[in-house]
């Protein structure tokens, strides 16, 4: 009991935070963020690398293999910065609280609107990150690929539901029509070779039916002179010299015989 008493106090170990040490590191925080608030401009930067640690561990969460980790720490940064734009130490709210889902909500925010080629609704876009995540943490502890079934238990998701947000994470990424259709006896054909393109003759054709039903009214000059006109795009004067008449002429059977068409066709 004796030694006890005379026993100097047990020193914190090394590396570790006493509760003395937090109060402190507090107090500390709130006087930079009350500088922050006034516009000083070496506060705010302390600040900015006291929590940088914080944005990159939030930007390690939310790591994915498609994306640098060195983007997600921009953004993480970015959602720090806007953090410390709108904190006020006068809520009596610690700043490691409140900058958390801010950073959290920007980096959630950059999935769902910078990294989809296609966007589906936001609540499957969420559910096929987490299913995303899910099976990355299924698969290096299982040492496999998880079933459906097993990323399904792990977020509480109906069979259905992870396979609608994997259906939604294949969307995200856009295929470029310059791939090849990955078959060696394609060749070299691509994506895009595999793409239909509009056909005019099919129009063309219509419209010589159409013609043909309506032509019956147009006398045989008529119809010689529409079809030098529209059918070998010859000018006016060409078709006068064709037929032996004049341009005025011609221009004045032109007209007769589109009203004709055009009275025809009303009336059909």
């Amino acid at each position: 009991m004796r030694n006890s008493v005379l026993a100097p106090p047990r020193a914190a170990p090394a590396g570790r935070t006493t509760g003395h040490d937090r109060a402190r590191r507090q107090r500390d925080d709130q006087q930079l963020m009350h500088r922050n608030q006034r516009g000083d401009a070496r506060a705010r930067e302390e600040l900015i690398e006291r929590y940088m640690p914080l944005a990159r561990s939030l930007a390690m969460r939310y790591r994915r293999a498609s994306e640098p980790l060195d983007d997600l720490v921009q953004v993480a940064s970015v959602g720090l910065l806007k953090a410390l734009d709108r904190y006020s130490p006068d809520r009596g709210v610690a700043f490691s609280s409140y900058a958390v889902p801010t950073i959290a909500g920007e980096l959630r925010r950059y999935f769902r609107d910078r990294t989809w080629s296609v966007r589906p609704p936001r609540g499957l876009q969420e559910r096929a990150l987490a299913v995303e995540k899910s099976t990355t943490e299924l698969t290096n502890r299982l040492g496999r690929s998880p079933t459906v079934r097993q990323i399904g238990q792990a977020l509480e998701l109906e069979d259905e539901e992870v396979l609608e947000a994997m259906e939604a994470l294949r969307a995200g990424h856009a295929t470029s029509l310059s791939a090849p259709r990955g078959s060696d006896e394609e060749g070299d054909q691509t994506l895009g070779d595999t793409l239909g393109s509009e056909e005019q003759g099919f129009e063309l054709a219509e419209h010589r039916v159409v013609y043909e039903q309506l032509a019956d009214t147009l006398t045989a000059r008529e119809r010689l002179v529409v079809e030098l006109r529209f059918g070998q795009d010859l000018t006016q004067e060409e078709i006068g010299k064709r037929v032996g008449v004049s341009q005025m002429q011609v221009s004045r059977v032109l007209r007769q015989a589109l009203a004709k068409l055009e009275e025809q066709a009303r009336s059909s």
